[in-house]
């Protein structure tokens, strides 16, 4: 039975991991900020302590802009500027 099912999905354009990839985007991601916002909140904005709240902001910053990298596949591009400047 599974034999079958694996044979009618390899003639049926095979398999992929799009659809998990697209609702890992559009669920887990935004859970995943609003917990470390919810978290930033809770750890710092409530004893005043705002230097650190900034810190782990700008570490989140730079985790969603790895993230954005990945997700898009707008690494190349970047690489591509970024030889572009030190070509002759």
């Amino acid at each position: 039975m599974f034999a079958t099912a694996g044979i009618a999905a390899a003639q049926g354009g095979g398999l992929g991991t799009g659809g998990f990839r697209n609702w890992l985007l559009d669920n887990m991601v935004p859970l995943g900020l609003l917990v470390v916002a919810l978290l930033l909140l809770w750890l710092g904005g409530g004893r005043g302590e705002n230097s650190q709240v900034m810190r782990r902001l700008l570490g989140v910053l730079v985790a969603l802009a790895v993230l954005g990298l990945a997700v898009t596949d707008a690494g190349k591009d970047i690489g591509t500027w970024l030889a572009n400047l030190f070509r002759a």
